[in-house]
């Protein structure tokens, strides 16, 4: 299974919903750009997307209202390793309260895996995250995790 990325405007981006309604396509926006997954185990209807294998998949990548995208580099070296942990680790998340979706994604082209979490809504999220306060974080990665958080966006006909 497959998951390609793209980015645009929210506008541009329900156009290509709206024209691949029997494609497993989530759009969702933050305040910056808009974002649309595409989940697929066939090619992808993006010009240049962002394309990245799943390693592990929990829940419907269509539900929640909430999705967070841990994007975090890994090296090269690193990557078994790396894998083996998150793989763990999604297997604890998918408990928590509010979850609908989890995807561990290895990227095709660049060392930036990303974990995606779909929440029922931001407020299961920080719960969460607030749970983490005080673990002690490793310091493996070549550079700095980040996030980032996007809503979904409901297409009018």
């Amino acid at each position: 299974m497959m998951l390609y990325i793209t980015y645009g405007t929210v506008d541009y981006l329900a156009k290509l919903v709206k024209a691949h309604n029997d494609k497993r396509l989530r759009l969702m926006a933050n305040n910056d750009t808009a974002v649309l997954f595409h989940e697929t185990d066939g090619a992808s209807i993006f010009n240049v997307p962002k394309r990245y294998e799943v390693l592990e998949s929990t829940g419907n990548l269509l539900h929640g209202k909430f999705a967070v995208v841990n994007n975090i580099p890994v090296s090269y070296e690193g990557r078994p390793l790396y894998e083996k942990r998150f793989s763990d680790r999604a297997r604890l998340l998918e408990k928590q309260r509010g979850i609908t979706a989890i995807r561990v994604l290895r990227p095709e082209k660049s060392d930036t895996y990303i974990i995606l979490t779909l929440w029922e809504n931001e407020q299961f999220f920080k719960a969460w995250q607030d749970s983490l306060a005080g673990i002690e974080q490793q310091h493996t990665f070549p550079r700095p995790s980040y996030i980032t958080t996007y809503s979904s966006i409901d297409i009018e006909d």
